[in-house]
């Protein structure tokens, strides 16, 4: 396996070459990432406080409630920012989506939530002693440019600024429908990728018309009247379903 890319090849036939991130773009990654949850954790922390006792800070003697509420949150967006920004974007970050990279499976799809956990986790001793000196080390010195928290989860970091990647990563997103050609996925799932890029009318008539055709391959009769009636959200869920063989 190279040492520089991830090949994968996707359910469409095509292999897709993800460029593994070396520790530059993981330390100026993290890095933004650190200023924005130090800078939403002080914000609480000040706001609350101030709200409290009328001083951007608590004083000594100020009730216990008082450092719940002020404190007790402010550590928790501070140490809970990473994985659960990560589970929302799905393997990204705003540093990371800055720097161009992103937290992707051994398949180059989207990690699951318990790779995620798993992955954050393991920060406690990525950080150790100071500064990520484990972390880095291990970016270094390692076949895949990976930290300790990669190797327990089974992740790796990738850059993301490749329409191949990001269409890899709509497809590993999906549980994909074994009944339809390879044809009809990789139509799915470029529609999917460039949902939000069409116009309104264009794409639900490229959704509506793709549904028919799943409906067609698996057997079972479109309702073309419902299709019309649901909402561009619910259309895209209902495309998605179809692709993943899931039920409407």
């Amino acid at each position: 396996m190279s040492t520089d890319a991830l090949i994968v090849t996707s359910p469409t036939g095509v292999d897709v070459e993800l460029a593994i991130a070396g520790p530059g773009s993981r330390a100026y990654a993290f890095l933004i990432d650190w200023h924005i949850r130090l800078l939403v954790a002080l914000t609480w922390y000040v706001a609350a406080a101030y709200k409290l006792s009328g001083m951007p800070y608590l004083v000594a003697g100020s009730p216990a409630s008082s450092f719940a509420i002020a404190g007790i949150p402010a550590i928790a967006i501070y140490f809970l920012y990473h994985p659960l920004v990560e589970l929302a974007m799905r393997g990204g970050t705003p540093g990371k989506r800055m720097a161009g990279v992103r937290v992707v499976n051994r398949q180059g799809g989207s990690p699951s939530t318990l790779a995620v956990l798993v992955r954050n986790a393991f920060r406690l001793i990525d950080s150790a002693p100071a500064l990520y000196g484990i972390g880095m080390c291990m970016t270094i010195f390692t076949v895949q440019r990976v930290r300790l928290g990669d190797l327990a989860a089974g992740t790796l970091l990738v850059h993301d600024g490749d329409t191949d990647a990001k269409a890899l990563m709509q497809l590993g997103s999906l549980s994909l429908n074994p009944t339809l050609d390879a044809g009809t996925l990789a139509l799915g799932n470029d529609l999917l990728l460039r949902w939000n890029d069409l116009q309104p009318e264009r794409r639900r008539e490229l959704a509506r018309d793709l549904l028919h055709r799943i409906d067609t391959a698996v057997g079972s009769a479109s309702d073309l009247g419902r299709l019309d009636a649901l909402n561009d959200r619910n259309l895209q869920q209902r495309l998605r379903n179809s692709l993943s063989g899931r039920p409407a």
